[in-house]
């Protein structure tokens, strides 16, 4: 039988091994592709409690520096669950607690309001003090306000129709309590694996990075990380800061509820242009209880402290952090918080510094020069 010939040989080996590079290269398609639709459906899957597992990873990121040192301080704890277990319940107490006052001032003024609402109708809605110390419109807001809201079946008409609108709006609020009620567990139970997992989740998304993005994905992560942390500084810690500051106002102002309106305040000042709706809510109620010197003063106090936390500290908290201009910072405030909600506010600028850092290492002076020299 003869010997096959060394080129014939030599062609198939060839011809082989494109086949089996072929063969190879539909197979790396095929994966591909099985990935990317098991990553959509898994997607698909959880869209309802994606928000939950961001603010998760949006607390976690945020804590973990004083995590990991209280892990050096206690590792026995750490090991045992137990420290994760801590830091779950602190956290789930920061949210929990003013939530609490708030709950339990509402429920006290509506009853209050429950009282002045069967006082109104009967006997109609009193003229207010301060319209008569108004330098100017007295008589025209007088004259008004006898016709409309003093006439007790004027009055009725008026409440029975926010009845009907306050029974649909009850509604809608007891569904939307409820649904973030089921979304804050869910955060804070993703919190806790993250805690205790926190490390090798952390390892894991480390070695995805390098392997999709090689170097640059490791400075991306590190870049929305310290978004995180600067912004984090920059909304709640400032947030809070300006509404135990205010609180002290109204309190040695004697607002009403000084307590519940530092707790709004602190809230509010979480928001971009929010704080001079609370500080002027409470400033409003002041002049209605014909205080009008420390309505005038609680409200410029705000305004002071709104200009100072606004212009300096938040830039410096936030800016510092991502190396971004102040504008920059607070389009991705206000673009995150109008296109994803309450998260917006911690995405829109980690997105935003990411640009940022991607911009300036695309126009580096290295490469400019290149071009100037062609």
């Amino acid at each position: 039988m003869p010997l096959p010939s060394k080129r014939k040989t030599t062609s198939n080996c060839v011809y082989n091994t494109k086949s089996n590079q072929h063969y190879q290269q539909r197979q790396q398609i095929a994966r591909t592709f099985l990935g990317l639709c098991i990553i959509l459906t898994a997607i698909y899957t959880l869209q309802k409690f994606l928000p939950a597992l961001a603010w998760g990873t949006v607390f976690a990121i945020a804590t973990w520096p004083l995590y990991i040192r209280a892990c050096i301080k206690w590792p026995k704890a750490a090991k045992n669950s137990v420290l994760p277990l801590l830091f779950t319940a602190a956290m789930a107490l920061i949210f929990i607690i003013p939530l609490t006052i708030l709950t339990l001032q509402a429920i006290g003024e509506a009853q209050n309001t429950l009282h002045w609402l069967q006082h109104t109708q009967e006997f109609g809605l009193p003229l207010p003090k301060a319209i008569n110390q108004l330098p100017f419109g007295k008589n025209t807001i007088t004259q008004w306000w006898k016709t409309h809201l003093s006439n007790p079946k004027n009055i009725s008409v008026l409440l029975d129709s926010l009845n009907n609108n306050g029974i649909i709006i009850t509604r809608t609020v007891s569904t939307q309590i409820a649904h973030r009620g089921t979304l804050f567990c869910f955060s804070i139970l993703t919190l806790f694996f993250l805690y205790k997992d926190g490390t090798s989740v952390i390892q894991q998304c480390h070695v995805a990075s390098c392997r999709f993005f090689g170097k640059r994905g490791v400075s991306i992560s590190r870049q929305i990380v310290d978004s995180i942390h600067g912004t984090v500084q920059g909304l709640i810690l400032v947030g809070i800061g300006e509404g135990v500051f205010m609180g002290v106002v109204y309190m040695l102002t004697h607002a009403p509820h000084p307590a519940l309106f530092g707790v709004i305040t602190a809230i509010a000042a979480m928001i971009p242009f929010c704080t001079a709706i609370a500080i002027g809510t409470v400033s409003l109620l002041l002049l209605l209880q014909g205080s009008a010197l420390a309505g005038i003063i609680t409200f410029c106090i705000g305004l002071f402290v709104i200009f100072i936390a606004d212009h300096f500290i938040r830039p410096a908290l936030i800016g510092g952090t991502t190396k971004l201009p102040f504008l920059w910072v607070l389009l991705g405030i206000i673009g995150g918080a109008e296109t994803w909600g309450l998260i917006g506010l911690f995405l829109g600028p980690a997105i935003m510094a990411t640009l940022n850092m991607l911009w300036r290492n695309w126009t580096k002076r290295e490469r400019t020069e290149k071009y100037d020299k062609i």
